[in-house]
């Protein structure tokens, strides 16, 4: 599904000597390395405040924290996603509110949104799929009407880009109260280890998300809030200030072997390729087809024979999951997201690909 090795070779000499400049400080916690990454992805992201943590559900769960809500407060967010974006509400004591997606963009919608809010609501967590944005247009106009934060799960998408109808162009991540991501090795930029972010324009939310992902501490051991531990540490900083300056290309080469298999299927009735939303790039993270009238379990099968890897993100809605099984819903009550669930199959997706490998696993298709 992913080369890390080719692509490290190609940025072997940045990646090493980043690290061995780490090793000859022995700064390897709260290093300049990290501060460095901070700043220089705030500069691509076109954001004021960059915050690097342990990884990317830490930061959802800091971005929650930083906001002051109360147990039994509602958070809504879509059912069709990965668990971490649920997992932190429930371990906040917040309550998750789930919602459909669209069938198309696998994304959430704000009409969905907006039919789910009560009284309790106080955030939506929209969560950029797959390396698309959701509507954001919409959600933030649904946020601004009932006064709600909004938390961008970018965990997926960064370096995707969101034109808004008054021309206004922005990074995906840094349109809501705040954005977090995740640098797990897969992810377009992705160090060799555990790492995430949050982004925000909020100088206060800013100085609450630092101290919050340190112990709740600002003065050393004064403890002002209940806090967690959680940052990036300074070896990864240095790999991810290695890959920064390659994301735009990153996706650009996800882009064309997207583009590739596009081209290839689009006359086969049965895989239904990804369709980018109204406003959004899309960085592709993930290549997701929806398999219509085939077996899925036997073409993945057939596809592991053929030594072709493929992936079912998500089988289980979250609706659906023991862990968060709720007297809310049932079988059945998220119609979209039980349907993709059952027809999703991610291809290999990554920076090495090449036209002969492209061409066969279509031709294993």
């Amino acid at each position: 599904m992913v080369d890390l090795c080719s692509q490290y070779l190609k940025i072997k000499d940045a990646v090493d000597a980043g690290i061995q400049e780490v090793i000859d400080t022995a700064q390897f916690v709260k290093g300049g390395k990290v501060k460095e990454f901070e700043t220089r992805l705030a500069e691509y992201l076109g954001v004021k405040h960059v915050v690097a943590v342990g990884n990317g559900t830490d930061a959802l769960q800091i971005a929650l924290m930083s906001l002051g809500l109360k147990p039994g407060d509602e958070v809504i967010t879509p059912t069709f996603t990965f668990i971490a974006t649920a997992e932190v509400v429930a371990l906040l004591g917040l309550t998750p509110v789930l919602v459909d997606v669209d069938y198309d963009t696998m994304c959430v919608t704000a009409e969905a949104i907006e039919r789910a809010i009560t009284p309790r609501t106080k955030a939506i967590v929209p969560v950029h799929l797959f390396g698309q944005n959701a509507d954001m247009e919409g959600i933030l106009a649904v946020a601004r009407k009932y006064n709600l934060f909004v938390v961008e799960d970018a965990c997926q998408s960064i370096g995707s880009k969101y034109t808004f109808s008054d021309g206004r162009v922005a990074a995906s991540g840094t349109m809501g109260d705040i954005g977090c991501t995740s640098f797990f090795p897969s992810k377009n930029l992705g160090c060799y280890g555990d790492g995430g972010a949050l982004f925000t324009n909020d100088d206060e939310l800013a100085q609450k998300i630092r101290v919050i992902a340190n112990h709740g501490m600002e003065v050393r051991y004064h403890h002002d809030v209940v806090g967690v531990n959680s940052r990036l540490d300074s070896i990864q900083a240095a790999v991810l200030l290695a890959k920064l300056p390659y994301l735009d290309e990153y996706i650009e080469v996800r882009q064309e072997a997207a583009a590739y298999y596009t081209a290839a299927l689009k006359d086969d009735v049965r895989f239904l390729t990804p369709i980018v939303g109204r406003g959004t790039t899309h960085a592709f993270h993930q290549y997701t087809l929806r398999c219509v009238g085939v077996d899925r379990d036997d073409l993945r099968e057939h596809l592991a024979e053929k030594g072709v890897p493929a992936m079912i993100y998500y089988s289980i809605p979250l609706h659906l999951q023991k862990a968060y099984q709720d007297v809310r819903y049932q079988d059945g009550d998220f119609p979209v997201a039980e349907q993709l669930a059952k027809e999703v199959l991610s291809l290999p997706m990554h920076t090495e690909l090449d036209e002969e490998q492209l061409r066969y696993i279509v031709e294993c298709l």
